[in-house]
């Protein structure tokens, strides 16, 4: 199963980063923040947090672990290993907080 494979971070590291953590992470959060505003605009504030946090943080958290580990299983250097998570940390917590 594909996420069992991305939370053991067994797929490929640049699969990992580029379709999981940029080319799928960000129109999800731009989906949900969205959809937050326009619940937000429509006085549904419990909605906005639902759509807003509780449906991207679950994915931004996948991303995130996938990445990390597998950056962790990969065949790079330590420094790009480094490199790597603390990229993927920074965008992912920023995809969270928007």
């Amino acid at each position: 199963m594909l996420l069992r494979r991305l939370w053991r971070g067994e797929v490929p590291l640049e699969q990992a980063i580029w379709t999981w953590g940029v080319l799928v992470a960000l129109p999800v959060n731009i989906v949900t923040t969205v959809g937050t505003f326009l619940l937000i605009a429509a006085d549904r504030p419990f909605a906005a947090f639902f759509v807003g946090y509780v449906m991207s943080i679950p994915y931004n958290v996948l991303a995130l672990v996938a990445i990390w580990r597998s950056a962790g299983l990969s065949d790079e250097p330590a420094r790009v290993v480094w490199t790597v998570r603390s990229v993927a940390v920074v965008w992912l917590t920023l995809l969270s907080v928007t």
